[in-house]
């Protein structure tokens, strides 16, 4: 595994870890999750990809995002105490609507393969 690699799932278990153990603004809720984080070659990044069931609207997602950006040098000094690396990635956080996409793809795939088999049921 790669260096990079190895980096992006230490800052992703970390990054859920202090989610869920230190954050105390109200505006992130208490359902945030961590699904990916790619950080660069140089590890000077890290993009972080969050969801979160209390952000329904594309305004509380803006708010989320603005909040967990705002606190990314909070982030960063919490990484920079757990590990041993010479540097620490600065965080950049982004909404990840996959999850939220996933459930739609899956019905509209069903419903069109229930359109073919009523049409084949009908002309067969």
């Amino acid at each position: 595994m790669s260096r990079d690699l190895r980096v992006a799932d230490f800052v992703r278990d970390e990054i859920a870890r202090i989610l869920q153990s230190q954050m105390r603004d109200p505006r992130v809720g208490a359902f945030v999750s961590v699904s990916d984080v790619r950080v660069s070659k140089d590890l000077s990044y890290a993009e972080i990809y969050v969801s979160s069931l209390d952000a329904e609207t594309a305004e509380q997602k803006q708010q989320l995002l603005e909040v967990l950006n705002s606190a990314a040098g909070f982030f960063r000094s919490e990484l920079a105490k757990r590990h041993k690396m010479r540097t620490t990635p600065k965080p950049r956080f982004h909404y990840d609507e996959l999850l939220e996409s996933g459930p739609r793809l899956e019905k509209l795939i069903s419903d069109a393969v229930a359109r073919d088999t009523s049409r084949r049921d009908q002309d067969g």
